[in-house]
């Protein structure tokens, strides 16, 4: 495989909860990261749930205060796509719409270099519609944090059909220097981590939907009898609703499978705003907005 090119600039196109877990992930790592979002307040929140996140990093010990101040030097935020023109691997980690995905990475294509590497951080979508939608399908990969990805090590990499092997090394090479666990899976609905959680997810929100538990309850037996670090109440939480919502209509028509249809408790907790933490309250309440470990 390739050597990671020795000053490797890194963008995330979207500020939401995965991009901004990622901008976290370069950022630390050493490469200069641009994180953009057109929201200009996404950003602004972003920033500030980044500066917490670290300084409470180096309040646990995992950081030190030079490794916090070198992550935050690396690190610039902006709502100006043009920042991205000097990338070499921009990773796409807005919400899950082809058509969304689709526009903005052909509008940064016109911004990138031609060896530019784009990349997807998509969880159900087609790495090969993706990267025609790009307009550079041989340069095309997909690369799925799990969430939280600040925390996680977890990367699916996925090539397209016309990805070139070269491009893939290269994104590897790149996800192993960020000092993530790369597992390469083929273009296939959900890859590996959404084929069971999604559906898994839903299984958990039904139990709720018929009075089976309260999600304290679920949350508590998941974790005590399988092992879980979170259970799945508590990680719907974390992503959102609202994403949850997206993946169960991007996964279930793909694949029919029952278990991935949308429940329609999500779909009432969505229009209510009840959203998760990002909103202060979904299957529990929270203060305010916060990062995972932030």
């Amino acid at each position: 495989m390739n050597a990671v090119p020795a000053r490797h600039a890194i963008g995330v196109a979207g500020a939401g909860t995965m991009g901004s877990g990622i901008a976290i992930v370069a950022a630390r790592a050493g490469f200069r990261t641009t994180l953009f979002d057109v929201d200009f307040d996404a950003v602004e929140r972003a920033k500030g749930q980044i500066g917490s996140f670290l300084i409470r990093s180096v309040e646990r010990g995992r950081l030190t205060s030079d490794q916090r101040d070198a992550a935050l030097k690396s690190l610039v935020t902006t709502n100006e796509i043009e920042q991205l023109s000097d990338c070499t691997l921009v990773i796409e980690a807005v919400y899950e719409d082809l058509q969304v995905k689709g526009d903005l990475l052909a509008r940064i294509d016109k911004l990138c270099g031609p060896e530019a590497i784009f990349a997807s951080n998509t969880s159900t979508l087609s790495i090969t519609a993706l990267g025609a939608a790009s307009g550079r399908s041989e340069r095309f990969v997909g690369m799925h944090f799990c969430l939280p990805a600040q925390v996680m090590k977890l990367v699916e990499m996925t090539p397209g059909l016309v990805t070139s092997q070269d491009a893939f090394d290269d994104a590897w090479q790149v996800c192993l220097a960020l000092g993530q666990q790369p597992v390469k899976t083929q273009d296939r609905p959900g890859f590996i981590l959404n084929h069971f959680i999604v559906p898994f997810n839903n299984d958990a929100i039904r139990l709720v939907e018929r009075g089976v538990a309260e999600p304290a309850e679920i949350d508590k037996a998941i974790k005590g009898a399988l092992g879980y670090p979170m259970g799945p109440c508590e990680l719907l939480d974390y992503i959102g609703l609202d994403t949850q919502e997206r993946l169960c209509d991007a996964l279930f028509p793909i694949t029919n499978d029952p278990r991935a249809a949308c429940p329609p408790l999500v779909h009432r907790m969505v229009a209510a705003g009840h959203l998760g933490r990002k909103t202060g309250r979904g299957f529990y309440t929270y203060d305010g907005p916060a990062m995972f470990g932030a």
